[in-house]
């Protein structure tokens, strides 16, 4: 049996630790923030609640297809409208369901690695709490961000050239909770003009129960690119210019912006994931495939089979 460190507890991230963990090796994700899901992310704030990252997300192959109606059957998923499915009762749902039988440890940034005599340690932000943490590891799967992958692989004196050929789009959210009626009927609309393109009706989705009406709209990534300097703050009041013609005789109630620097892939490593059987250090997101839950999901997997087909079974103990 191996003892493997997942760093990140996105989809990707999650995904290839519970397919390691079903094959019988000893798992560990390490998240740096207090939840799970990565940009499947819901925002909780006096009794609303907003879903700021992903809004949705779709299923194609037949692999993710499986995933997505054990999530349903499970009740972590529902779908919203045709071929859309969000997380039941909000986005973190399913990395919740993924994460269920792993060890998780929360609000642990993993600082830098080393690679020592076959086996990897961890520097991990010191607290109390995060004793215990740092190792040996017979391999070190890094689930995050491309940028943030390369940083920290570098920290090691290793890496992998595909991760500099990413590219992505910024966006931020604008959360806003209104009472009364809008002029939005639908459940999201694409926009065409700035700063504006989408905005989604939060509370139409299955398992979402609040009085007001809860709304999330993204600005486009040019208009963000123009202004990411600024203070997310101060980034409000366009925002909210530009929603209220929405929201007709709707009284604004709360708001509250989020940035997201790794949205969107503009630009994938165009391979499943990054698998360096000598070092046994991997790398696996969104960014390999494209710009889809789906693809986080896939590359995740992709991740475990390659380290399965390195490290020996522990079943067996054939490799």
């Amino acid at each position: 049996m191996a003892r493997i460190a997942i760093i990140g507890a996105g989809i990707s991230g999650l995904a290839a630790a519970r397919r390691l963990h079903d094959a019988g090796h000893d798992c560990l994700v390490l998240e740096k923030s207090r939840g799970l899901g990565g940009r499947m992310a819901t925002r909780h704030t006096d009794g609303l609640s907003f879903d700021h990252g992903a809004q949705y997300f779709t299923a194609r192959g037949t692999d993710f297809r499986h995933q997505v109606h054990a999530w349903q059957d499970q009740g972590a998923v529902a779908a919203w409208g045709a071929d859309r499915y969000v997380g039941r009762p909000d986005m973190t749902a399913p990395a919740g369901a993924l994460a269920a039988p792993l060890e998780v440890r929360r609000n642990s940034r993993v600082e830098r690695l080393r690679r020592c005599d076959g086996v990897w340690h961890l520097q991990v932000e010191s607290t109390p709490e995060h004793a215990g943490l740092e190792g040996p590891f017979d391999a070190v799967l890094l689930a995050l961000p491309a940028p943030q992958a390369a940083e920290l692989s570098a920290t090691a004196g290793t890496g992998f050239a595909a991760l500099a050929d990413v590219r992505y789009a910024p966006c931020i959210a604008l959360m806003a909770a209104v009472e009364g009626s809008t002029d939005l009927h639908e459940t999201s609309r694409q926009l065409s003009g700035q700063p504006l393109s989408w905005v989604a009706r939060n509370g139409t989705k299955p398992g979402r129960e609040t009085e007001s009406e809860t709304l999330v709209a993204h600005a486009g990534p040019d208009w963000f690119r123009e202004h990411i300097q600024q203070d997310p703050d101060q980034l409000a009041h366009p925002l909210l210019t530009a929603l209220r013609p929405l929201l007709g005789s709707a009284r604004l109630l709360h708001h509250q912006v989020h940035r997201w620097l790794y949205a969107r892939v503009e630009q994938a490593a165009g391979r499943p994931c990054l698998w360096d059987a000598g070092q046994r250090l991997g790398a696996c997101g969104d960014w390999a495939l494209g710009p889809h839950v789906e693809a986080a999901f896939d590359s995740g997997r992709a991740l475990a089979d390659a380290v399965l087909e390195t490290l020996p079974d522990p079943r067996t103990g054939a490799s």
